[in-house]
Parts: structure tokens; C-alpha cells; sequence
């Protein structure tokens, strides 16, 4: 039976990246509750260690939880190939929702066998995407790219100007001559610059974004749960959602109308002693 008491649903990444996910989740569930974090502090994940990414993880899930999340996504693919097994060990009584570079989707419909992927160093470190990779590639040539300094571009707004375009560039044109049909989006901030790399691209090649398909896992992880709520009216963001970051939320907050056609308040965090606590 559907539950009157619909779970809060917990997000965060490094970053506005996650706000990808939370677009598609509003999209899949406009009736949900949801908590979404922001670690504007140690953006960008990528260059950092995996045991600095499993310390942050594990104290942005605890404040999550105290906060009344019942399911957590980590809407981070550095996060999620560095910290998801370690969360689920740590955190048992919670569902987590990860992140996967679509590696399988890409495999199965490229017509060249050629796919590019675009991720952080991090996740391309991960065990995850070498499982990912090693399942479900057989066949096809897959290229790599780390786009240095995009997260950087991105977090700053800058989702069409010229310094943007030319990290963009530098890692799709060398895939392009190789003959890709299919790019692969592995962080969550990339979503936000879609029109700029299908620009590059061209039409005729097809760019993945897994916000959708995360969307509907965590549906079917509440369905499982008989935690969707029944005939319940959709939700205004702010009436849906509480946010925070650990950076500047003033800066935040001037991003929320570009990335996600809504304003919002965002409250802000502070580090103490390796825990999260309002400032």
C-alpha cells in the first residue's frame, strides 16, 4: 500500500552537479520530499584522494540522515566509485541510489563501436567503472577524457562562454576523428552543458545524460518500499526541497534559477572537526 508518510530522499554531490539528478527526480516524483547538500567546500572531488572523498561521504550521509533522509543519493560519480560499498557497510538500514557512467546503454546502441566518456579522474580510478567497462564493452572501443577544469566552469556558471567551449573541444575533437557516435556523460555537472557539447558533436551523435535513468531507480527503490505516496498534489521547489551548502549560498543561490528555472534559499554548512554542523 502506498505509504501516507512519503521517505525524504537525501542527495549531494561535490558540487551544483547533483542538481542534474535532482531536476530528473522532481521530473520522476513531483510529489517527493527532498534534502540535497552541496560540498561547495571541497569542490571539485575529482583530484582528491578516495579515502578523502569516503570521510567526506560518510559525514554528508549521517547529516542527511539526522535530517530525516530514508534514502540517499549519491549524486556524485567521483563519490559513488570512491565511497558507495563503503556507504552501504556503513549505513545498512539505508538505500543508496549511485551513480554509473552508462557505459551499457552507450555499448549496446553505438553503430561505429566508438564511445567516448566523460569523467573525472577519479571515477575512471574507480573499481566501478572498470566493472562497468569490463561487462558490458566487449567489442567496443571506448576513449577516455578527463576535461580539466570543467566542474570549475560549470560551478562558476559559465556553461557557454569560450573557456568552456575550449575544454569541451579539447576532449571531443581527437573522439570525433576516431569516428564516436556516443558520449558518455560521467559527472554530474556535464548535464548542464549539453547544448554546448551536442553543438560540438553534431547531431548525428548521441550524448547520454544518467539523470533520467537514475530518476527512475529511485522510483522503483520507493515502490519497493511502499514509500511513494497516493494522489498526493506535485510540489513547488520550495515546498519540496531544503538545501545546503558547504560554500557560499549566495553563490548557490544566484546558480538555481539558470540550472534549474527556480529560486530557492540556500542554508549554509560548516566543517568542525571532520562533521558537518549549521553555521
Amino acid at each position: 500500500m502506498p505509504s501516507d508518510n512519503p521517505a525524504q530522499i537525501g542527495i549531494f554531490d561535490s558540487g551544483v552537479g547533483g542538481l542534474s539528478v535532482l531536476r530528473a527526480i522532481r521530473g520522476e516524483l513531483p510529489t517527493q520530499s527532498l534534502l540535497y547538500l552541496a560540498d561547495q567546500a571541497h569542490v571539485p572531488y575529482g583530484p582528491r584522494s578516495l579515502e578523502e572523498v569516503r570521510e567526506f561521504s560518510r559525514e554528508i550521509t549521517r547529516f542527511l540522515i539526522q535530517q530525516g533522509a530514508q534514502l540517499i543519493v549519491v549524486a556524485c560519480n567521483t563519490a559513488s566509485a570512491a565511497a558507495l560499498h563503503d556507504l552501504r557497510a556503513t549505513f545498512p538500514e539505508i538505500p543508496f541510489v549511485g551513480m554509473e557512467p552508462a557505459v551499457k546503454p552507450a555499448a549496446e546502441h553505438t553503430q561505429t563501436g566508438r564511445v567516448g566518456v566523460l569523467a573525472t579522474p577519479a571515477t575512471f580510478q574507480g573499481q566501478l567503472y572498470a566493472s562497468v567497462v569490463e561487462r558490458f564493452a566487449h567489442g567496443v572501443e571506448i576513449y577516455q577524457d578527463t576535461c580539466p577544469g570543467l566542474v570549475e566552469q560549470i560551478e562558476a556558471g559559465a556553461l557557454d562562454n569560450p573557456a568552456t567551449r575550449t575544454i569541451l573541444e579539447a576532449a571531443l575533437q581527437p573522439m570525433l576523428a576516431r569516428g564516436i557516435d556516443t558520449v558518455v556523460l560521467g559527472c554530474t555537472h556535464y548535464p548542464f552543458v549539453i547544448p554546448l557539447i551536442q553543438d560540438i558533436v553534431g547531431k548525428d551523435v548521441r550524448v547520454i545524460d544518467p539523470a533520467p535513468a537514475i530518476a527512475r531507480q529511485v522510483r522503483r527503490v520507493l515502490e519497493q518500499q511502499h514509500s511513494l505516496p497516493e494522489n498526493a498534489p506535485p510540489l513547488s521547489l520550495s515546498q519540496a526541497a531544503r538545501l545546503w551548502t558547504t560554500g557560499s549560498p549566495a553563490k548557490m543561490h544566484r546558480l538555481l534559477a539558470g540550472f534549474l528555472s527556480e529560486e530557492h534559499v540556500v542554508e549554509p554548512l560548516c566543517w568542525y572537526a571532520n562533521g558537518l554542523v549549521f553555521c
